[in-house]
C-alpha cells in the first residue's frame, strides 16, 4: 500500500513526501481508517477540466476531483489536482502556495474518509476537518 505523487504536463511541486505520506496516514486513523493505495496526480487546468467533462460530465475547473476506490477501512483513490487552480485560489485568498496546496491534498483525503461537501453544512464541516487536519502537519 503506497502514497503515490506525479506530475502530468506540469513541473511537480515541492513537496517533503515522507512528512506529507505521514501526516496523511494520521489524519486517516483519526477517522478510523488505513491508507491503502493512494495516487496524487497534479496537472494543469486543462488535465482537470478534461478529466472532469471526460468522467463527472462537468464543465468547469475545480482545484481537486478525487475518484473514490475504498473499501470498507482502508481508503484509495486517485487525486488529480490542478496546481493553475491551488495557485489562483492562493493569489484570492492571500495564502502561501503551500498552505492551500496542502489544503487542497487534504481534502481529498477527508473525501475518502467520508466527508462530504455538497450538502446542507456540509461545506462547513468539511473547511473545519480541513483545519484541524492542517493543525496536525
Amino acid at each position: 500500500m503506497a502514497i503515490s505523487y506525479f506530475a502530468e504536463d506540469i513541473k511537480m511541486p515541492v513537496l517533503k513526501k515522507k512528512e506529507t505520506n505521514d501526516w496523511i496516514r494520521r489524519v486517516a486513523e483519526k477517522y478510523g481508517k488505513h491508507c491503502g493505495d493512494i495516487s496524487y496526480i497534479f496537472c494543469t487546468d486543462e488535465k482537470i477540466l478534461e478529466v472532469n467533462r471526460e468522467y463527472l460530465k462537468h464543465d468547469y475547473y475545480t482545484d481537486i476531483i478525487t475518484f473514490d476506490y475504498t473499501q470498507g477501512n482502508r481508503i484509495s483513490g486517485d487525486l488529480f489536482i490542478s496546481l493553475d487552480t491551488v495557485r489562483s485560489n492562493s493569489e484570492e485568498l492571500r495564502l502561501p502556495f503551500e498552505e492551500e496546496l496542502y489544503r487542497v491534498i487534504i481534502h481529498g483525503i477527508l473525501h475518502l474518509c467520508g466527508i462530504n461537501d455538497k450538502g446542507p453544512g456540509e461545506r462547513e464541516k468539511m473547511e473545519i476537518c480541513e483545519n484541524e487536519a492542517l493543525n496536525m502537519r
